[in-house]
């Protein structure tokens, strides 16, 4: 084991090997380096148990995987797409055992996906930083899964890797005009069943695939009750009479066949008659976001409107706060241009 000043950063060095393994360390000073690097060599030191812990497991990564799924991952909405997901990740960095996965693997997988050297399969496009966010997102909640379950006893090692900073994308929705080109132009489609989705979605701001999969069982009178949705909890909303009318009363799914598996082609031909352009990916998510809007616009609550879209956090609804029209509005009471000659400065 050796403590070395380095010059040229200025900072002490601790450099080890425990059990094998390598350890380094920088401190400011060196009885804090001296100090470490004498803890580190009793057996009872965290640092020490911990290195042993790892040594002792000898699964693959992929093993893990395999292992949070059978475990959790199974009971989750999205439970499968993510052990797919996992695996992919555990075979582009060539499964290694999982004790010596490291943050630096996972630097090293995310910076290739970036620059398009590493891309999936079913989707050969090289993603942005908030695709790659999510990816880490899901490595680090298998591990802390894991460590809770008492099945991984060494540290997570993408626990610490920071997240790439996203850019806040505008917020779209529809505006009133958009909206009624919209509904013309699903009204003529070949689709029987577009205008009817489309109009379930803008009325109740539920996500396309949960209007998709309705069945009879989940319309009541005035009222759709979605199931098995993202947050895996039930919500009910409210319908007006109209739009009820318009559903067919029927066992099992209202959606089904050819014309259900053509819905979102349908919906881009509507789009494009109704001359709504979109970026790339936005399509069927922009009529719950239109919903959320003109909610809020029209003085709806914040509290309820996160009810009615089902999150589990009020800082994913929070996003809509600003459409509510008495939104900071002590901006335009307050502000030095109108009241600079009120104050007497």
């Amino acid at each position: 084991m050796a403590v070395r000043r380095d010059n040229k950063r200025g900072r002490w060095l601790v450099d080890a090997y425990i059990d094998g393994k390598r350890i380094r360390r920088w401190f400011e000073s060196r009885s804090e380096a001296n100090r470490f690097n004498n803890s580190i060599k009793q057996e009872n030191s965290p640092l020490f148990k911990a290195i042993k812990i790892q040594k002792e497991q000898p699964q693959r990564l992929s093993e893990l995987v395999h292992l949070w799924f059978d475990l959790h991952g199974q009971t989750l909405v999205s439970g499968k797409k993510r052990y797919q997901k996992l695996l992919w990740i555990a075979e582009m960095v060539g499964d290694p055992l999982a004790r010596d996965f490291s943050a630096s693997d996972f630097a090293d997988f995310r910076a290739k996906r970036l620059s398009g050297e590493i891309v999936n399969k079913t989707n050969k496009r090289v993603p942005k930083e908030a695709l790659v966010n999510l990816e880490q997102s899901a490595l680090r909640a298998m591990f802390n899964e894991l460590k809770r379950l008492k099945k991984w006893k060494g540290d997570n090692p993408v626990a610490e890797v920071r997240k790439f900073k996203v850019k806040e994308k505008p917020l779209l929705f529809l505006r009133n005009d958009e909206i009624d080109r919209l509904l013309v132009a699903c009204d003529n489609s070949r689709n029987p069943y577009l205008s009817l989705i489309v109009r379930i979605c803008l009325a109740t701001g539920a996500r396309w695939s949960e209007v998709e999969s309705l069945t009879g069982s989940q319309i009541i009178p005035y009222k759709i009750t979605y199931n098995q949705t993202k947050s895996g909890k039930n919500r009910t909303v409210p319908i007006s009479k109209a739009l009820y009318s318009m559903i067919p009363i029927k066992m099992g799914r209202i959606f089904e066949g050819a014309y259900y598996k053509a819905c979102h082609k349908s919906f881009h031909s509507a789009l494009k008659r109704a001359g709504i352009e979109l970026p790339k990916g936005q399509a069927t998510h922009i009529l719950r976001h239109t919903f959320a809007s003109h909610f809020m616009m029209n003085g709806g609550n914040i509290l309820v409107l996160r009810d009615i879209l089902g999150h589990s956090d009020i800082k994913m609804t929070m996003i809509y706060a600003h459409f509510a029209p008495s939104y900071l509005e002590q901006a335009v009471s307050f502000n030095p241009l109108e009241n600079r000659h009120k104050c007497g400065c």
